[in-house]
């Protein structure tokens, strides 16, 4: 169980700390549901050893970054409900990406907008980053929905080596998201 005051985050409904090595239950209950992974990884179900990869990686991203992809939790009873944040994208521009990753068994419920709306306020009023990046899977129009929801305008596609395709990419910036919080 997650106790509340590791959180350093949260929104209304949702709290976020960092990715931990003994965490690994969790991102095998995250990333080896292939309903959240297919259209993010090209490489089918992923093993057991491909998730403890992938969470070393987020742990490493905060070491190093400071940001990583933060497991986030229900505040009413601690249910992990997958991972909202961020990664370096171009750093000498100042440009993170968003990303997230929702459990299927809570898709439909708002926790992907909610999570990314207090990701988006965290980079650009705590980081004072320039801009976001995000992208998606061709396939994913949920994905596509949201991110246009939340402000993000198409800029091209671009290709991501996980998949293999080119993604649809997207931007907001600094003085975007300023001129909507006005």
């Amino acid at each position: 169980m997650v106790n509340s005051l590791e959180y350093f985050m949260q929104t209304r409904r949702i709290g976020f700390r960092h990715w931990r090595v003994e965490d690994l239950a969790l991102a095998v209950g995250l990333w080896g549901d292939y309903r959240v992974t297919r259209l993010i990884d090209a490489r089918g179900p992923l093993s057991r050893a491909q998730i403890q990869e992938k969470l070393e990686h987020e742990i490493a991203m905060a070491e190093v970054y400071g940001v990583q992809y933060w497991p986030i939790f229900l505040l009413s009873d601690e249910e992990h409900i997958g991972c909202c944040g961020l990664r370096p994208y171009a750093l000498e521009k100042n440009i993170y990406e968003i990303g997230f990753h929702i459990r299927a068994e809570q898709w439909g419920q708002g926790f992907a907008t909610e999570a990314a709306q207090r990701v988006i306020a965290y980079a650009f009023e705590e980081l004072n980053t320039a801009a976001l990046f995000a992208g998606h899977n061709p396939l994913n129009v949920a994905s596509s929905r949201l991110l246009k929801k939340l402000g993000f305008y198409y800029t091209q596609h671009e290709y991501y080596p996980p998949t293999g395709l080119d993604h649809p990419s997207y931007l907001m910036t600094a003085e975007e998201y300023r001129a909507g919080t006005e």
